[in-house]
């Protein structure tokens, strides 16, 4: 048995489980932690449980520490960086003449790489789009193909059923 802390990135993202070392965390607390594309910044959605092997993957990752005020601060920060630079990045591929269209942008919390989300409806060669957005960023540019029931998802839509999707 493993004690873990359910941890969500974005409004309607998945739930991934983290090693809560040895701190007392509650539900709606924020925390930092270490995951696959770097540092970020979560909220805690599942209080510590016990649960089985079969429900974690191995090896468990840390929560490096619980958020403080200047952490949220930054956070804050790369959300208004976002939009600016989706108002960038939509202007860019407009010059460009690509057919794609840019759904949303994301810094990291660390704020060592940029995620553009698009759609489009075949494949878009956009690596001079890259080296343009790269060039006035200067830092990882990583864009990221998404469907449209992604984009649904990213944008708050509601389904025909009712529910948030």
């Amino acid at each position: 048995m493993y004690n873990v802390v359910g941890v969500r990135f974005k409004k309607a993202g998945k739930i991934y489980y983290f090693d809560p070392v040895d701190y007392a965390l509650e539900k709606d607390d924020y925390v930092i932690v270490e995951t696959a594309r770097g540092v970020e910044y979560g909220k805690v959605v599942v209080p510590i449980k016990q649960v089985g092997e079969n429900d974690v993957v191995l090896p468990l990752k840390q929560v490096v520490r619980p958020s403080t005020e200047k952490d949220k601060i930054q956070v804050e920060e790369n959300r208004l960086e976002s939009a600016q630079a989706l108002a960038l990045g939509t202007e860019k591929i407009l010059q460009r003449e690509l057919e794609m269209k840019l759904v949303d942008v994301e810094y990291t919390f660390d704020r060592n790489k940029i995620i553009f989300y698009f759609t489009a409806e075949g494949r878009v060669d956009f690596r001079d789009l890259v080296k343009d957005l790269a060039s006035v960023f200067r830092t990882r540019i990583e864009l990221r193909q998404i469907g449209v029931r992604d984009e649904a998802k990213m944008l708050g839509g509601i389904g025909p059923c009712g529910r948030m999707l």
